[in-house]
């Protein structure tokens, strides 16, 4: 069979999943169907004319090159097509976003037909995405004379790229849809069970909400045409957990617009909006589309006379509407007076969602064009000999004069693009970044990929120290999705550049480790920008922020990333903590005592400043991962300098394992991270650059200290799925005490895992079984007990000292990586199962608790069917807590009291933490 009627079959299933042709991507496919296109006699010329104009990838897929040269062909008039003329194959070009089309182009515009050459270069003039060896052939042109490579040249000095696009309307008519209320994850725009088919866009659409929000949106927009529908998170924030660039496409997909008319299912414009905004890294993401963002403010705490803030009988606030955007609403953005109307009043001030830099995402149809076409515009300048003229909305510099700099400010600073020579730049600011260190994972990791061919860049920035690509979403089992999409995955970021957890061509044993880990390790300088495609990339070294598949191809592309600096809160501790309590109890207890507090979330969108002090790497970053649940948009810890060198030994370390297995590269970059990391090192011994510290007279939004004295019990993280008030329900912000269960509380469940443990959590779950057996003379369990350890290092650490014998005596499961599992496990036994490294549960897309069942997990996540989906009988629940919480729920098949607690724990080591003696700040 050919590829072609291979592709026909397919096509014929497709329909039956009411779906259409999927986008082709193959170079040998689209071959084929150009052959049968050159055949006026061919049965399927058609067809294949639509495949081929209609349905072809562009950027640098192998198709994208067979189509570019074919369209040459025509224009040039080797190839004769009635239906193609060579008007047609330019614009066709115009469309293909770089890659092999821009080599044709300039191919074209260099040649020696002098008419075809000025077709040529007017294409040229609206193109970005132009690299290297572009530029080069533009720049040698222009040196040897060539007055239509000094054309193009003058053009892109001027941004005619840019400058000549429409203008953004100035009223943009929307229709709103509730998709929920309270926060919407970005589980409920694309969840995480549905992680294989992110790259198939149409495909992954129709898990977007439910059939029935789906349709729903489409009577909308029936009933609306010239409207666009808003999405939006009544009384809560919307896009929290996660980038999820999927959820954002398929937003779009539904109620944005098509990017192109030759390219399917790639659309752009969604509009969204959240009573209190968007998830700052979510919000991200929407501007990579071009999109908008709004902060409705449309519920307010009500207050009494006196100005307090009105509480419930629960003690939280009472909201009053301001104004309703119920489903079917019909709203004004104007985007010139930057407001939002409804029926001809003001509503709210929508300045932030449409800031110049805003404004110029949804003029070019995405941030992409715009950071491209920068450095476009400054080569071309630069070429002539001329200084650039200011096209672009200034960039925001914001510097206070005598002002102290807090971690985050001196960490941009430091590593600063293209901003004023000598100005200190502070919170506020909009700042062009080198990143040092990029994460790619396997759920979205496709998408990436996907992302870096749409903007035709084939070769990883030399500017990036180090980039991964994970295999750890995918661990649990190896099934048929699994084995079509991962090794295709590895071998395209091993091809591009980066340190890949499978060796394409099987030459190392597959590292399964949690991606989040990795890069900590990775991180060998506490001044570091990473960059990560997950929502808990955030390291305990340096800074790191969580991104979208796109923002990540961005940043491995061109080695940068554009945001603003972001306010920081100071978090310090004072007083001691109880013998009994673990690390884990204080991470709950500063998101308590800060809502307490403060009344509000002062953690959202900002950057908590940790002093950790003499916590190491592994440790602090449970605290680190955290504050993606807090809202957070990073976190920086500041360590003591023998803390800090104690961490990077750690990595030294992890990164030499990395290397005897194979896994560096031909440029070295595993041992680049190794000698960077004794240089840094040296640093701190000799003083010539101590640990990474705000000035003593540094600025903050807040400033809170945690009192370790008043956390008496285990701490628990509650979904509160039966809160009257929906809008409260599966938030990270229902922290209780363990004795509000009174030992009632049933646990079908428990779960040791994911990237909030480290090693001393699973010496926590050996001690904890042998002490259970000393007692009782053996160990039973209530309910299953699942553990996943989050790196292979960690289970041959717990082999050398005696835990892992432990741990297999009372398990009933071991993995086994020479034949892992190939499907998921539906059903549970009373016992405990040692699963591969790796997400497991946490994820949600492969391994989930049964339905309805109510889970003790030390996870991140308890969103609504994350973890585990609701029955008809009940609500699936996910509590969040300690591993000796969990371990011990298990055990007994419901909540523990605190003496029972007391007793279990007692002689075990936990994760224990004390304030520094001195706080770290520089004068």
């Amino acid at each position: 069979m050919s590829l072609y009627q291979e592709y026909i079959k397919e096509i014929e299933e497709r329909k039956e999943q009411g779906l259409h042709p999927k986008p082709i991507d193959s170079g040998e496919l689209l071959a084929e169907i150009i052959s049968q296109i050159k055949d006026p006699a061919h049965e399927a010329r058609k067809d294949s004319l639509q495949f081929l104009i209609f349905n072809t990838l562009p950027g640098t897929t192998s198709a994208a090159g067979e189509k570019a040269q074919f369209l040459e062909e025509i224009i040039l008039g080797t190839s004769l097509v009635d239906e193609i003329s060579p008007e047609f194959a330019f614009e066709m070009l115009s469309h293909m976003k770089g890659g092999p089309s821009i080599e044709v182009l300039l191919n074209l515009a260099l040649g020696e037909n002098p008419a075809v050459a000025l077709q040529a270069a007017k294409v040229l003039k609206t193109q970005v995405f132009l690299y290297e060896a572009d530029t080069a052939r533009l720049a040698a042109a222009f040196e040897a004379g060539n007055p239509i490579a000094k054309e193009i040249l003058e053009s892109y000095a001027q941004a005619e790229f840019f400058t000549q696009l429409p203008e953004v309307p100035e009223e943009i008519p929307v229709v709103t849809y509730i998709a929920a209320e309270g926060d919407i994850s970005t589980d409920l725009l694309s969840p995480g069970n549905q992680a294989h088919s992110r790259s198939d866009r149409e495909l992954h659409g129709k898990c977007m909400i439910s059939p029935e929000a789906q349709s729903a949106i489409r009577s909308l927009q029936n009933i609306h045409p010239d409207k666009s529908v808003m999405l939006i998170a009544e009384k809560g924030t919307m896009g929290v957990g996660s980038s999820r660039m999927s959820g954002v496409n398929n937003v779009a997909l539904w109620t944005g617009k098509q990017a192109s008319k030759f390219v399917p299912f790639v659309n752009i414009f969604p509009i969204v909006a959240g009573t209190n905004g968007i998830s700052p890294i979510f919000l991200t993401t929407v501007s990579v589309t071009g999109g908008i963002g709004i902060d409705l403010k449309n519920w307010v705490k009500k207050t009494d006379a006196d100005g307090k803030t009105v509480l419930d009988a629960n003690g939280d606030p009472i909201l009053e509407q301001v104004y309703s955007v119920e489903t079917g609403t019909v709203l004004t953005i104007n985007t010139k007076d930057k407001k939002l109307y409804g029926s001809g009043k003001e509503l709210v001030d929508i300045a932030s969602a449409l800031t110049p830099q805003k404004m110029e995402f949804i003029k070019a149809g995405g941030s992409y064009a715009i950071v491209f076409g920068k450095k476009l515009q400054t080569f071309a300048a630069k070429t002539l000999g001329m200084e650039a003229p200011a096209v672009f909305a200034p960039s925001k510099e914001i510097s206070h004069e005598g002002q102290g700099l807090t971690a985050v400010e001196k960490i941009f600073n430091k590593n600063a693009v293209g901003t004023t020579p000598g100005m200190t730049l502070h919170a506020g600011s909009d700042v062009r970044v080198q990143v040092n260190i990029v994460g790619s994972q396997d759920t979205t990791g496709l998408m990436t990929s996907q992302e870096l061919e749409a903007m035709a860049a084939t070769v990883i920035s030399p500017i990036v120290d180090a980039a991964y690509q994970s295999g750890c979403h995918t661990a649990s089992v190896w099934d048929k999705k699994a084995q079509a999409n991962i090794p295709k995955l590895m071998k395209f970021m091993n091809g591009f550049g980066l340190i890949t957890a499978r060796d394409p061509k099987d030459g190392y044993h597959a590292m399964t480790d949690v991606i989040h880990k990795v890069l900590n390790d990775l991180t060998v300088d506490d001044w570091d920008i990473i960059i990560g495609g997950d929502s808990h990339t955030r390291m305990s070294k340096g800074v790191a922020f969580g991104a979208d598949s796109g923002t990540v191809a961005l940043a491995l592309a061109t080695g940068e990333a554009t945001m603003p600096i972001p306010q920081s809160v100071k978090v310090t501790f004072k007083g001691e903590l109880k013998p009994y309590m673990d690390f884990r109890d204080v991470v709950h207890a500063t998101q308590a005592q800060m809502l307490k507090k403060f009344g509000e979330n002062v953690f959202q969108g900002r950057v908590i400043e940790v002093h950790i002090g003499t916590l190491p790497a592994d440790q602090a970053f449970t605290f680190t991962d955290w504050t993606a649940e807090m809202k957070a948009k990073a976190s920086i810890c500041i360590s003591q300098p023998e803390t800090l060198i104690e961490s990077l030994e750690i990595a030294k370390a992890r990164i030499q394992i990395m290397i005897d297995k194979g896994m560096d590269n031909a440029e070295r970059v595993l041992q680049g991270l190794i000698d960077k990391a004794d240089k840094r090192i040296a640093e701190i011994r000799s003083g010539e650059k101590p640990p990474l510290a705000p000035d003593a007279h540094a600025k903050y939004h807040a400033e809170f200290v945690v009192d370790l004295d008043i956390i008496d019990e285990p701490m628990i993280a509650d979904p509160d799925v039966h809160n009257d008030d929906v809008s409260k329900r599966y938030t990270h912000d229902v922290i209780r005490g363990l004795s509000y269960y009174a030992g009632e509380k049933t646990v079908d469940l428990g779960f040791v895992g994911s990237c909030m443990v480290h090693k001393g959590d699973l010496k926590i779950v050996s001690q904890m079984l042998r002490n259970l057996e000393q007692a009782k003379g053996k160990v039973e369990f209530q309910a299953p007990l699942v553990v996943a350890a989050p790196t292979y290092n960690i289970i041959d650490e717990l082999k050398a000292e005696g835990d892992w014998e432990t741990l297999e005596k009372y398990s009933g499961f071991e993995f086994d990586d020479d034949a892992p599992k190939a499907a998921a496990r539906t059903e549970y036994e009373n016992m405990m199962y040692l699963e591969r490294p790796g997400c497991n549960l946490c994820m949600g897309n492969q391994e989930k608790a049964a339905k309805g069942d109510t889970v003790m997990a030390t996870s991140t996540r308890l969103f609504q069917g994350r973890v585990v989906e609701d029955s008809e009988r009940k609500k699936g629940e996910s509590l969040l807590s300690s591993t000796p919480v969990v371990v011990l729920s298990a055990i007994l098949g419901r909540t523990p009291t605190l003496d029972e607690y007391k007793v279990a724990v007692e002689g075990i080591p936990l994760t224990q933490f004390a304030p520094p003696v001195a706080e770290m700040v520089s004068n």
